[in-house]
């Protein structure tokens, strides 16, 4: 036997068992947006020799300080998240409206990704990452496949919990449910392990709103708001009927013909567009003003609405408002 020929034949061997390897972790970080953590890399059986050649040659990039990119380019959306949970550690997870946007969520930003880590977890800090240690972190509440990140109805709510104003909270949760990420019953049972929170009776109240629509807890409100600005009491739930048949008007005020509809989350589906479009016609066509409030509105922007609602009820000759008991 040649010595040297085995040698030879070792050293092949060692070579083709380092391609596999390197084929394996390029195969799992395509599966992660073109990122793979160090650790994973390590577990693949990549030694650290090799990951730092590759660094090295310009064929791989560092990110931050626990992940690699296989290529040299910008990350993509999914790179970027899978980067910012592979830094946070083992256990981490994209939460909050972070979750919702990885999960599809459209026509809504953050400035940094959001990431829970349990409360135990070791702490870390990196430039683009809210990385927050929670008690609330819970194995069963993560998505079963794709970026480590909990569920849409969790996301939801947390994200109401941290929104920067009580505007941002409603429209986050109205708008998980309205993209149809979750429903309205799953964000309820997820709402209920909130015991103690300022914003449990907001969150509360945005998914019996969500759930029950305009004509319960909504015109209770909307009644209420009249009584303590001075603007007289409407007729609410008035019938009207036409040649197609008959409709409801939320709030009316017949002297002046000043109509109120209050949209709820359903008033935002193509599908109710054509008939709300066609009432409201048929309403203004008989010399009424019609205003639209929505739902949202009348949490996070009432008095906006209620100056408009007075403009239109003094523009058709209402007095004294303001002074009314």
């Amino acid at each position: 036997m040649d010595p040297q020929a085995d040698r030879v034949d070792e050293r092949a061997e060692g070579d083709e068992l380092r391609r596999r390897r390197i084929a394996k972790a390029v195969a799992l970080a395509a599966e992660q947006g073109g990122v793979i953590s160090r650790p994973q890399l390590l577990g693949l059986r990549v030694s650290r020799g090799q990951i730092r050649a590759n660094i090295s040659a310009g064929r791989w990039r560092k990110v931050r300080t626990q992940a690699v990119a296989i290529h040299t380019g910008d990350l993509t959306a999914l790179g970027e998240q899978w980067a910012g949970v592979l830094e946070a550690g083992p256990r981490a997870a994209l939460d909050g409206a972070s979750s919702l946007i990885a999960s599809g969520l459209r026509n809504f930003d953050e400035e940094s990704l959001r990431i829970s880590v349990p409360k135990s977890s070791r702490r870390r800090r990196a430039k683009g990452l809210n990385i927050h240690q929670t008690r609330r972190y819970r194995a069963s509440d993560l998505m079963a496949s794709g970026v480590p990140r909990t569920k849409p109805e969790v996301a939801a709510v947390h994200g109401a919990l941290w929104a920067k104003s009580e505007k941002q909270a409603v429209l986050v949760m109205t708008m998980a449910v309205q993209q149809g990420l979750t429903t309205v019953d799953r964000l309820g049972v997820a709402a209920l392990r909130i015991k103690r929170d300022k914003r449990r009776v907001l969150i509360q109240t945005t998914i019996l709103d969500l759930l029950e629509g305009v004509r319960s807890i909504s015109e209770h409100e909307f009644a209420r708001e009249c009584r303590e600005r001075g603007i007289p009491k409407p007729s609410r739930q008035v019938l009207r009927r036409t040649h197609d048949g008959r409709y409801f008007l939320d709030v009316y005020w017949e002297e002046w013909g000043v109509v109120v509809e209050i949209d709820g989350i359903q008033h935002g589906w193509v599908q109710n567009a054509v008939s709300d479009a066609l009432r409201q016609n048929d309403v203004t066509l008989t010399d009424a003003l019609v205003l639209r409030l929505p739902l949202l509105g009348l949490r996070v922007a009432a008095d906006d609405f209620f100056d408009q609602i007075i403009s239109a009820l003094t523009s058709r000759g209402c007095p004294d408002l303001g002074r009314i008991a």
